[in-house]
């Protein structure tokens, strides 16, 4: 079940102090009881739902929600690759950080982490893409619906790495 409460929360956390959209957004969570798999960790795929969450109060924030809903846009995940290092156990605290690295002319690339104290617990690259009724936006039209008028940073040459092998990926998988 999607945690309608917490996204709820990351609707309104930090109402009022907008971000750049390159400026990292900082979130504290627990994991629950119903967030443990049968092994006593966070679930992997609930730890993906809270990535979502991160990425919600990022949009919220920086002001993409209210550029999504002026130009009825969407936002999808269109690609995505996950480090699984360190377990979060029932009743943990820890620490979100979610930032957009940059963006190319198709989507935008945006990193999270999750962190307990100086510890980095888990990782992941997300390959996100605005979306509109005639297919892709690009994201220096998003961004100046935003009023965000500069270049994208440089993309980091691990972001470049794999962005360069999901493009060897075959598709569709030859199973």
């Amino acid at each position: 079940m999607y945690p309608v409460i917490r996204m709820a929360k990351a609707l309104v956390a930090g109402r009022g102090q907008t971000l750049d959209i390159l400026d990292t957004v900082i979130s504290q969570h627990r994991a629950w009881p119903w967030d443990i798999d049968p092994w006593k960790d966070l679930n992997n795929g609930r730890i993906l739902t809270l990535f979502d969450l991160g990425r919600i109060q990022l949009a919220q924030r920086t002001g993409l929600n209210a550029a999504l809903m002026r130009n009825r846009w969407g936002i999808v995940v269109a690609g995505n690759t996950t480090r699984y290092r360190k377990r979060i156990t029932m009743m943990q605290r820890f620490e979100m950080r979610t930032r957009v690295v940059g963006w190319d002319n198709r989507f935008v690339y945006m990193e999270q982490s999750m962190w307990r104290g100086a510890e980095c617990c888990n990782h992941i690259l997300i390959r996100g893409a605005i979306t509109s009724r005639a297919g892709i936006v690009p994201p220096v039209e998003v961004l100046s619906a935003m009023g965000h008028k500069a270049d994208s940073p440089e993309l980091p040459a691990w972001v470049l790495h794999w962005i360069g092998a999901e493009h060897e990926r075959p598709w569709p998988p030859q199973m």
